[in-house]
């Protein structure tokens, strides 16, 4: 079957808040034609079934919900002229800066001069976790439950647990309780550490950390989860629904297809300060780089892309030549993870960190060859599955043809 072929400036694949931040600054900056590409058949990302608030408000001390934030990113988009497509799927790359797509206008083929992606973050299913069992009914990771009491009012059962104290675990809690269901106790592996939000004290359900799933129980419908804790001993807690969140992975199937470079902390697309990508003219944003991380910090970097962006269609950009950042454990990654270009500063001037323990304020070091360019303390501890920050005022002090800069803890 043929391809329509069609020629655009701009490409963003992606309608989350990266992809339309990304699309409303890039067209209302003149960047010509900006397509955005959606598979969903609605835009918006994840917050569309975020019913909680929590989310921007139209004014910086008022607050919205999840869908509402949505619907004001897709207006801001389409009011500054980009053209956003969705029920459109990119199936692969047929060239540089060419995709292929399938859609309700049939198999098409879109070259750009410039393409973003922000195709986001997914949470690994009960199968890559390894957790034994059968497959019952009533096991949903978060962004499964939201979808079916938010977008088709499904029944999710009365006795539920979660797995993960994180925010996404916490906006999971809220959802069950908005579905009628009973938050019997929420588990994690991890010690306990300060609580990003008021809904474990407001429903009042136990926390048991330093407790893992080892066992779902039931068929057809789940009966129980199994647990073990840290000394061994082992605990059927009975419910009928079980949320597994805290697991996220880059949604990178585009970018494996298309050979960009990937990190191997955030598994997400190797990139500078500029959110240029190993292939010239492809950028990226958002979740693909570093799963997960709020929406609003998504948008800020959808917006921030558009200055790179423009410079690459003005034939400005300068030749990669990156420096790369790598991590000591127990740090798991750092974004961005490639120096430059020259000039280029990270988004807020500093960079992102994650650790996959707790740390008691802890001293960053950033060494480059055995030479240390600068040490930073903390002034709160670092824990896992939530971002903290190292400021960027050692970047002049890189050796632009010295080997990888590594970032560890004293």
């Amino acid at each position: 079957m043929s391809r329509r072929e069609r020629t655009v400036d701009v490409l963003v694949v992606g309608a989350g808040p990266a992809g339309l931040g990304a699309g409303a600054e890039l067209a209302a900056s003149g960047a010509g034609r900006v397509e955005i590409l959606e598979r969903d058949v609605d835009a918006g990302g994840i917050p569309r079934h975020c019913h909680h608030d929590g989310f921007p408000g139209r004014t910086g001390r008022s607050a919205a919900t999840g869908p509402e934030y949505a619907e004001r990113a897709v207006t801001a988009a389409e009011r500054a002229g980009a053209v956003l497509r969705t029920g459109v799927t990119v199936t692969g790359w047929a060239g540089p800066l060419t995709v292929d797509t399938t859609g309700p206008a049939g198999l098409e083929r879109v070259t750009a001069r410039a393409v973003v992606l922000a195709t986001g973050a997914r949470e690994r299913p009960r199968s890559a976790r390894l957790v034994p069992g059968s497959r019952p009914q009533g096991v949903f990771t978060a962004g499964e439950l939201q979808q079916s009491v938010h977008r088709y009012g499904q029944n999710v059962g009365s006795r539920a647990i979660v797995v993960g104290d994180d925010p996404v675990g916490h906006a999971a809690a809220a959802t069950l309780h908005t579905a009628g269901a009973d938050v019997v106790a929420m588990v994690t592996d991890r010690n306990p550490g300060p609580v990003t939000a008021l809904l474990r004290p407001r429903y009042r359900f136990p926390l048991l950390d330093r407790t893992t799933v080892t066992a779902l129980v039931g068929r057809p419908r789940l009966q129980g989860v199994t647990v073990r804790h840290q000394d061994g001993r082992t605990t059927t807690l009975h419910c009928d629904t079980v949320v597994l969140t805290g697991d996220y992975l880059p949604d990178h199937e585009l970018a494996r297809r298309a050979d960009l470079v990937l990190d191997p902390g955030t598994r997400g697309p190797a990139h500078d300060a500029a959110f240029r990508t190993s292939r010239p003219g492809v950028f990226a944003v958002g979740n693909l780089l570093h799963a997960i991380e709020p929406a609003p910090v998504a948008a800020a970097e959808g917006r921030a892309v558009a200055v790179a962006a423009l410079r690459h269609l003005a034939d400005d950009a300068q030749a990669p030549d990156p420096v790369a950042l790598e991590v000591d454990a127990p740090l798991l990654w750092v974004a961005p993870n490639r120096t430059g270009p020259a000039g280029a500063r990270p988004l807020g001037d500093r960079f992102a960190l994650r650790t996959g323990r707790r740390l008691e304020l802890p001293v960053l070091a950033v060494v480059q060859g055995g030479r240390e360019l600068d040490r930073q303390r903390l002034l709160l501890p670092a824990v896992p599955g939530r971002s903290f920050h190292l400021g960027a005022r050692w970047l002049e002090r890189i050796d632009p043809h010295g080997p990888a800069v590594r970032i560890t803890t004293l």
